[in-house]
Protein backbone atom coordinates (compact mmCIF):
# COMPACT_ATOMS: atom_id res chain seq x y z
CA UNK A 1 0.00 0.00 0.00
CA UNK A 2 1.04 3.59 -0.25
CA UNK A 3 1.20 6.07 1.89
CA UNK A 4 -2.12 7.82 0.02
CA UNK A 5 -3.75 4.31 0.37
CA UNK A 6 -3.12 4.04 4.17
CA UNK A 7 -4.28 7.86 4.48
CA UNK A 8 -7.40 7.19 2.73
CA UNK A 9 -8.06 3.90 4.30
CA UNK A 10 -7.40 5.61 7.93
CA UNK A 11 -9.57 8.32 7.47
CA UNK A 12 -6.41 11.09 7.60
CA UNK A 13 -8.01 12.85 4.19
CA UNK A 14 -10.38 16.01 4.38
CA UNK A 15 -9.34 17.51 0.97
CA UNK A 16 -6.33 17.62 -1.71
CA UNK A 17 -5.34 19.73 -4.03
CA UNK A 18 -4.63 18.50 -7.54
CA UNK A 19 -5.90 14.89 -6.49
CA UNK A 20 -4.30 13.02 -9.39
CA UNK A 21 -0.68 14.32 -9.83
CA UNK A 22 -0.59 14.41 -5.83
CA UNK A 23 -1.92 10.45 -5.69
CA UNK A 24 1.52 10.20 -8.49
CA UNK A 25 3.39 12.14 -6.50
CA UNK A 26 2.95 10.14 -3.13
CA UNK A 27 3.01 6.71 -4.93
CA UNK A 28 5.95 7.21 -7.38
CA UNK A 29 8.26 9.28 -6.10
CA UNK A 30 9.99 10.03 -2.86
CA UNK A 31 7.89 13.05 -1.56
CA UNK A 32 9.09 15.23 0.83
CA UNK A 33 6.08 16.88 2.80
CA UNK A 34 5.86 19.39 5.27
CA UNK A 35 4.20 20.50 8.38
CA UNK A 36 3.68 23.61 10.54
CA UNK A 37 3.35 23.66 14.17
CA UNK A 38 3.55 26.88 15.79
CA UNK A 39 4.76 27.86 19.29
CA UNK A 40 1.96 29.17 21.18
CA UNK A 41 2.97 26.91 24.23
CA UNK A 42 5.40 24.87 25.53
CA UNK A 43 4.01 21.89 24.60
CA UNK A 44 1.70 20.38 21.83
CA UNK A 45 -1.53 18.64 22.61
CA UNK A 46 -4.15 16.04 21.61
CA UNK A 47 -4.89 18.50 18.66
CA UNK A 48 -1.70 17.79 17.35
CA UNK A 49 -1.59 14.47 16.95
CA UNK A 50 -2.88 13.75 13.60
CA UNK A 51 -0.28 15.99 11.53
CA UNK A 52 2.33 14.06 13.74
CA UNK A 53 1.22 10.61 13.48
CA UNK A 54 0.61 11.52 9.17
CA UNK A 55 4.11 12.90 8.98
CA UNK A 56 5.31 9.24 10.91
CA UNK A 57 2.73 7.45 8.49
CA UNK A 58 4.59 9.44 5.81
CA UNK A 59 8.36 8.25 6.78
CA UNK A 60 7.72 4.81 7.60
CA UNK A 61 6.29 4.41 3.60
CA UNK A 62 10.23 5.94 2.57
CA UNK A 63 9.02 9.60 2.49
CA UNK A 64 10.98 12.72 4.14
CA UNK A 65 8.68 14.45 6.68
CA UNK A 66 9.46 17.85 7.77
CA UNK A 67 8.25 19.43 10.76
CA UNK A 68 8.67 23.35 10.84
CA UNK A 69 8.22 24.93 14.20
CA UNK A 70 6.67 28.46 13.37
CA UNK A 71 9.39 30.52 16.00
CA UNK A 72 8.61 33.28 13.15
CA UNK A 73 5.14 32.93 12.32
CA UNK A 74 4.48 32.78 16.25
CA UNK A 75 5.36 36.21 16.66
CA UNK A 76 2.54 37.10 14.27
CA UNK A 77 -0.42 34.77 15.38
CA UNK A 78 -2.39 32.72 13.18
CA UNK A 79 -6.07 34.17 12.79
CA UNK A 80 -7.40 30.80 11.30
CA UNK A 81 -10.63 29.59 13.92
CA UNK A 82 -9.78 32.46 16.53
CA UNK A 83 -12.54 34.89 17.64
CA UNK A 84 -9.77 37.41 18.87
CA UNK A 85 -6.49 38.27 18.16
CA UNK A 86 -3.92 35.99 20.08
CA UNK A 87 -1.77 37.62 22.47
CA UNK A 88 2.14 38.99 21.07
CA UNK A 89 4.68 36.66 22.98
CA UNK A 90 7.98 37.73 23.63
CA UNK A 91 10.75 36.25 21.61
CA UNK A 92 12.27 34.63 24.71
CA UNK A 93 9.14 32.44 25.56
CA UNK A 94 8.59 31.57 21.92
CA UNK A 95 12.63 29.93 22.40
CA UNK A 96 11.43 28.29 24.93
CA UNK A 97 8.16 27.17 23.78
CA UNK A 98 10.10 25.45 20.53
CA UNK A 99 12.52 23.38 22.39
CA UNK A 100 9.61 21.22 24.41
CA UNK A 101 7.59 21.16 21.01
CA UNK A 102 11.37 20.06 19.21
CA UNK A 103 11.50 17.27 22.11
CA UNK A 104 8.30 15.99 21.16
CA UNK A 105 8.03 16.00 17.20
CA UNK A 106 11.65 13.55 17.52
CA UNK A 107 8.92 11.07 19.05
CA UNK A 108 6.92 10.72 16.03
CA UNK A 109 9.62 11.07 13.30
CA UNK A 110 13.37 10.37 12.83
CA UNK A 111 15.29 13.24 12.56
CA UNK A 112 18.94 12.16 13.16
CA UNK A 113 19.76 12.33 9.26
CA UNK A 114 18.56 15.17 7.16
CA UNK A 115 17.52 12.44 4.11
CA UNK A 116 14.87 10.81 6.87
CA UNK A 117 12.86 13.62 8.23
CA UNK A 118 14.09 17.16 9.60
CA UNK A 119 12.86 19.71 12.04
CA UNK A 120 13.16 23.16 10.73
CA UNK A 121 12.82 26.56 12.50
CA UNK A 122 11.08 29.29 10.19
CA UNK A 123 12.08 32.49 12.01
CA UNK A 124 15.19 31.52 10.43
CA UNK A 125 13.84 33.06 6.75
CA UNK A 126 11.41 34.97 8.61
CA UNK A 127 13.55 37.36 10.75
CA UNK A 128 16.05 38.47 8.36
CA UNK A 129 13.13 39.40 5.49
CA UNK A 130 13.79 42.92 3.87
CA UNK A 131 10.29 44.01 4.36
CA UNK A 132 10.42 46.06 1.04
CA UNK A 133 12.09 42.86 -1.12
CA UNK A 134 9.59 40.69 0.62
CA UNK A 135 6.50 43.26 -0.23
CA UNK A 136 7.94 43.30 -4.17
CA UNK A 137 8.55 39.63 -4.52
CA UNK A 138 5.89 38.21 -2.58
CA UNK A 139 3.16 40.81 -2.07
CA UNK A 140 2.36 41.47 -5.95
CA UNK A 141 1.22 38.09 -6.09
CA UNK A 142 -1.65 38.30 -3.83
CA UNK A 143 -4.75 39.76 -4.28
CA UNK A 144 -6.58 41.73 -1.05
CA UNK A 145 -10.19 40.93 -2.36
CA UNK A 146 -9.35 37.27 -2.67
CA UNK A 147 -7.73 37.12 0.60
CA UNK A 148 -10.74 38.83 2.22
CA UNK A 149 -12.71 35.53 0.69
CA UNK A 150 -10.97 32.99 2.68
CA UNK A 151 -12.39 31.18 5.80
CA UNK A 152 -9.70 32.32 7.88
CA UNK A 153 -10.49 35.66 7.52
CA UNK A 154 -14.08 36.23 6.38
CA UNK A 155 -15.06 34.82 10.52
CA UNK A 156 -12.94 37.52 11.52
CA UNK A 157 -13.45 40.98 9.88
CA UNK A 158 -16.57 41.90 11.67
CA UNK A 159 -14.76 41.39 15.47
CA UNK A 160 -11.55 42.90 13.70
CA UNK A 161 -9.10 41.81 12.06
CA UNK A 162 -5.04 43.41 12.72
CA UNK A 163 -2.86 44.04 9.90
CA UNK A 164 -0.58 42.27 11.93
CA UNK A 165 -2.73 38.60 11.54
CA UNK A 166 -3.51 39.78 7.94
CA UNK A 167 0.18 39.38 6.81
CA UNK A 168 0.02 35.73 8.27
CA UNK A 169 -1.23 34.08 4.77
CA UNK A 170 1.54 35.75 3.24
CA UNK A 171 3.96 34.55 5.36
CA UNK A 172 2.71 30.73 5.27
CA UNK A 173 3.09 31.02 2.13
CA UNK A 174 6.62 31.87 1.79
CA UNK A 175 7.06 28.91 4.40
CA UNK A 176 6.36 26.85 1.81
CA UNK A 177 8.33 28.79 -0.91
CA UNK A 178 10.93 28.55 0.52
CA UNK A 179 10.85 24.87 1.35
CA UNK A 180 10.32 24.06 -2.28
CA UNK A 181 13.56 26.28 -3.07
CA UNK A 182 15.72 24.92 -0.13
CA UNK A 183 14.56 20.87 -0.03
CA UNK A 184 12.49 20.68 -2.82
CA UNK A 185 9.18 20.41 -1.02
CA UNK A 186 6.37 20.19 -3.36
CA UNK A 187 3.75 18.81 -0.22
CA UNK A 188 2.11 20.94 2.57
CA UNK A 189 -0.81 19.04 5.14
CA UNK A 190 -2.25 20.58 8.50
CA UNK A 191 -5.50 21.02 9.50
CA UNK A 192 -8.70 21.84 7.07
CA UNK A 193 -9.23 25.62 8.68
CA UNK A 194 -5.38 26.17 7.00
CA UNK A 195 -7.02 25.53 3.25
CA UNK A 196 -6.89 28.38 2.16
CA UNK A 197 -3.23 29.57 3.59
CA UNK A 198 -2.01 26.28 1.92
CA UNK A 199 -3.53 26.59 -1.58
CA UNK A 200 -2.19 30.36 -1.10
CA UNK A 201 1.59 28.59 -0.77
CA UNK A 202 1.21 26.45 -3.69
CA UNK A 203 -0.18 29.00 -5.85
CA UNK A 204 2.96 31.03 -5.11
CA UNK A 205 5.24 28.98 -5.69
CA UNK A 206 3.85 28.04 -9.13
CA UNK A 207 3.82 32.32 -10.23
CA UNK A 208 7.45 32.45 -9.05
CA UNK A 209 8.94 29.06 -9.51
CA UNK A 210 6.86 27.27 -12.05
CA UNK A 211 6.78 24.50 -10.03
CA UNK A 212 3.84 22.26 -8.61
CA UNK A 213 3.06 21.86 -5.54
CA UNK A 214 0.34 20.18 -3.53
CA UNK A 215 -1.73 20.60 -0.29
CA UNK A 216 -3.57 17.66 1.57
CA UNK A 217 -5.80 18.45 4.61
CA UNK A 218 -7.03 16.11 7.20
CA UNK A 219 -10.74 16.92 8.83
CA UNK A 220 -10.98 19.12 12.11
CA UNK A 221 -11.79 16.64 14.73
CA UNK A 222 -14.57 16.17 17.19
CA UNK A 223 -15.38 13.98 19.66
CA UNK A 224 -18.85 11.76 19.61
CA UNK A 225 -20.20 14.37 22.52
CA UNK A 226 -19.27 17.40 20.10
CA UNK A 227 -16.14 18.34 22.17
CA UNK A 228 -12.98 19.68 20.42
CA UNK A 229 -10.83 17.03 20.43
CA UNK A 230 -7.92 17.14 23.44
CA UNK A 231 -10.32 19.79 25.35
CA UNK A 232 -11.92 18.27 28.67
CA UNK A 233 -13.13 19.97 32.01
CA UNK A 234 -9.23 19.97 33.46
CA UNK A 235 -8.18 21.98 29.84
CA UNK A 236 -6.16 20.65 27.18
CA UNK A 237 -4.63 17.42 26.95
CA UNK A 238 -0.74 17.90 26.71
CA UNK A 239 1.71 15.92 25.40
CA UNK A 240 4.41 16.93 27.67
CA UNK A 241 4.58 14.73 30.68
CA UNK A 242 4.85 17.55 33.35
CA UNK A 243 1.57 19.42 31.78
CA UNK A 244 -0.64 15.81 31.18
CA UNK A 245 0.83 13.20 33.28
CA UNK A 246 1.02 9.51 31.51
CA UNK A 247 -1.84 8.94 33.84
CA UNK A 248 -3.98 11.27 33.03
CA UNK A 249 -3.46 10.99 29.23
CA UNK A 250 -4.05 6.91 29.15
CA UNK A 251 -7.14 7.97 30.99
CA UNK A 252 -8.20 10.57 28.46
CA UNK A 253 -8.20 7.68 25.83
CA UNK A 254 -9.55 5.41 28.31
CA UNK A 255 -12.49 6.92 29.14
CA UNK A 256 -13.24 8.09 25.00
CA UNK A 257 -16.65 7.60 23.86
CA UNK A 258 -17.69 4.77 23.05
CA UNK A 259 -18.48 5.78 19.15
CA UNK A 260 -15.04 7.10 18.75
CA UNK A 261 -13.04 4.05 19.53
CA UNK A 262 -12.91 2.60 16.09
CA UNK A 263 -12.03 5.87 14.86
CA UNK A 264 -9.35 6.86 17.19
CA UNK A 265 -8.10 3.48 16.96
CA UNK A 266 -7.42 4.31 13.39
CA UNK A 267 -6.22 7.51 13.36
CA UNK A 268 -4.28 7.52 16.45
CA UNK A 269 -2.43 4.15 16.42
CA UNK A 270 -0.24 2.11 13.98
CA UNK A 271 -2.56 -0.99 14.70
CA UNK A 272 -2.98 -3.00 11.07
CA UNK A 273 -6.42 -2.05 9.97
CA UNK A 274 -7.67 -5.57 10.73
CA UNK A 275 -7.14 -5.41 14.03
CA UNK A 276 -8.60 -1.84 14.02
CA UNK A 277 -11.65 -3.44 12.78
CA UNK A 278 -11.68 -6.12 15.23
CA UNK A 279 -11.48 -3.87 18.10
CA UNK A 280 -13.64 -1.34 16.68
CA UNK A 281 -16.62 -3.91 15.99
CA UNK A 282 -16.74 -4.59 19.93
CA UNK A 283 -19.86 -3.61 21.83
CA UNK A 284 -21.42 -3.27 25.18
CA UNK A 285 -18.74 -4.37 27.99
CA UNK A 286 -16.14 -5.63 25.47
CA UNK A 287 -15.90 -2.54 23.96
CA UNK A 288 -13.80 -1.67 27.28
CA UNK A 289 -10.92 -3.94 26.21
CA UNK A 290 -10.63 -1.87 23.10
CA UNK A 291 -10.69 1.28 24.68
CA UNK A 292 -7.93 -0.13 26.85
CA UNK A 293 -6.08 -0.99 23.38
CA UNK A 294 -6.14 2.87 22.28
CA UNK A 295 -5.05 4.28 26.01
CA UNK A 296 -1.98 1.99 26.00
CA UNK A 297 -0.94 2.02 21.90
CA UNK A 298 -1.49 6.13 22.16
CA UNK A 299 0.57 6.54 25.80
CA UNK A 300 2.98 4.31 24.00
CA UNK A 301 3.60 6.65 21.04
CA UNK A 302 3.77 9.90 22.96
CA UNK A 303 5.31 8.94 26.50
CA UNK A 304 7.49 5.23 25.94
CA UNK A 305 6.53 1.61 26.42
CA UNK A 306 7.37 2.07 30.03
CA UNK A 307 5.19 4.92 30.87
CA UNK A 308 2.37 3.31 29.27
CA UNK A 309 2.57 0.28 31.20
CA UNK A 310 2.90 2.21 34.27
CA UNK A 311 -0.59 4.18 33.44
CA UNK A 312 -2.08 0.72 32.60
CA UNK A 313 -0.78 -0.84 35.76
CA UNK A 314 -2.12 2.52 37.52
CA UNK A 315 -5.43 2.43 36.04
CA UNK A 316 -5.96 -1.01 36.99
CA UNK A 317 -5.04 -0.58 40.60
CA UNK A 318 -7.94 1.93 40.74
CA UNK A 319 -10.20 -0.89 40.74
CA UNK A 320 -8.29 -3.30 42.73
CA UNK A 321 -6.13 -3.55 45.55
CA UNK A 322 -2.60 -4.60 46.03
CA UNK A 323 -1.73 -3.77 41.77
CA UNK A 324 1.12 -0.69 41.39
CA UNK A 325 -0.72 3.08 41.59
CA UNK A 326 2.77 4.75 41.41
CA UNK A 327 1.87 6.49 38.41
CA UNK A 328 -1.33 8.13 39.36
CA UNK A 329 -0.81 11.47 40.38
CA UNK A 330 0.19 11.78 44.05
CA UNK A 331 0.34 14.15 46.71
CA UNK A 332 2.63 13.16 50.32
CA UNK A 333 0.71 14.60 53.15
CA UNK A 334 2.57 14.55 56.06
CA UNK A 335 1.24 12.42 58.95
CA UNK A 336 0.78 15.30 61.31
CA UNK A 337 -1.31 17.13 59.17
CA UNK A 338 -3.93 14.56 58.83
CA UNK A 339 -4.09 13.87 62.38
CA UNK A 340 -4.51 17.58 62.96
CA UNK A 341 -7.12 17.42 60.11
CA UNK A 342 -7.27 19.38 57.13
CA UNK A 343 -9.76 21.40 55.27
CA UNK A 344 -10.78 19.74 51.55
CA UNK A 345 -10.90 22.97 49.86
CA UNK A 346 -6.87 23.56 51.36
CA UNK A 347 -6.79 19.53 49.98
CA UNK A 348 -7.83 20.71 46.34
CA UNK A 349 -5.59 23.45 46.26
CA UNK A 350 -2.66 21.76 47.36
CA UNK A 351 -3.60 18.30 44.68
CA UNK A 352 -3.94 21.15 42.22
CA UNK A 353 -7.53 20.15 41.31
CA UNK A 354 -8.82 23.25 41.91
CA UNK A 355 -7.07 26.95 41.47
CA UNK A 356 -8.40 28.24 43.81
CA UNK A 357 -10.64 27.50 47.32
CA UNK A 358 -13.44 29.37 45.88
CA UNK A 359 -13.29 27.14 42.62
CA UNK A 360 -13.24 24.41 45.42
CA UNK A 361 -15.77 25.32 46.62
CA UNK A 362 -18.08 25.40 43.07
CA UNK A 363 -16.41 22.01 42.48
CA UNK A 364 -18.04 20.76 45.81
CA UNK A 365 -21.58 22.47 45.30
CA UNK A 366 -21.95 21.24 41.63
CA UNK A 367 -21.44 17.51 42.52
CA UNK A 368 -17.80 17.30 41.01
CA UNK A 369 -15.60 15.79 43.70
CA UNK A 370 -15.44 12.12 45.27
CA UNK A 371 -13.08 10.33 47.54
CA UNK A 372 -13.49 7.08 45.95
CA UNK A 373 -16.32 6.08 44.88
CA UNK A 374 -18.67 8.80 47.84
CA UNK A 375 -19.66 12.50 46.55
CA UNK A 376 -18.58 15.29 48.37
CA UNK A 377 -21.27 17.45 49.83
CA UNK A 378 -19.40 19.84 52.10
CA UNK A 379 -17.10 22.15 51.25
CA UNK A 380 -16.21 22.61 55.07
CA UNK A 381 -15.39 19.30 55.59
CA UNK A 382 -11.91 18.40 57.50
CA UNK A 383 -10.13 15.31 55.76
CA UNK A 384 -8.31 13.22 58.88
CA UNK A 385 -6.03 10.15 58.98
CA UNK A 386 -9.37 8.32 59.22
CA UNK A 387 -10.67 8.82 56.22
CA UNK A 388 -7.58 7.41 54.02
CA UNK A 389 -7.77 3.11 53.23
CA UNK A 390 -4.24 1.87 53.94
CA UNK A 391 -2.77 5.56 54.16
CA UNK A 392 -4.07 6.64 50.90
CA UNK A 393 -7.32 8.18 49.85
CA UNK A 394 -8.36 8.81 46.28
CA UNK A 395 -9.79 12.04 45.03
CA UNK A 396 -12.00 12.19 41.53
CA UNK A 397 -13.21 15.36 39.92
CA UNK A 398 -15.50 14.71 37.40
CA UNK A 399 -15.79 11.40 35.80
CA UNK A 400 -12.17 11.14 35.05
CA UNK A 401 -9.77 12.88 36.39
CA UNK A 402 -8.08 11.05 39.68
CA UNK A 403 -5.95 12.62 42.35
CA UNK A 404 -4.59 10.44 45.20
CA UNK A 405 -3.29 11.30 48.61
CA UNK A 406 -0.46 9.38 50.77
CA UNK A 407 0.18 9.37 54.35
CA UNK A 408 4.03 10.52 54.58
CA UNK A 409 6.05 10.73 57.47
Amino acid sequence: MSVYDVFRERGFIQQMSHEEPLVNYLTREKATVYVGFDATAPSLHVGHMLPLMALAHMQRHGHRPIAVVGGGTTMIGDPSGKEEMRPILTPETIEENKRGIRQQIGRFIDISADDKGMMVDNADWLLPLNYIEFLREVGAHFSVNRMLTAECFKTRLERGLSFIEFNYMLLQSYDFLTLFRRYVCRLQMGGDDQWSNMLSGADLIRRIEGGEAYVLTFPLLATASGKKMGKTEAGAVWLAADRTSPFDFYQYWRNVDDADVARFLALFTFLAMGEVRRLGALRDREVNEAKKVLAFEVTKIVHGQKAAEEARAAAEALFGAGQDDSAIPTTMVARASLEAGIPVLDLLVLTGLAPSKSEGRRLITQGGLYFGEDQVHDAAQVVKTADLTDGRLLLRKGKKQFHQVKMGG
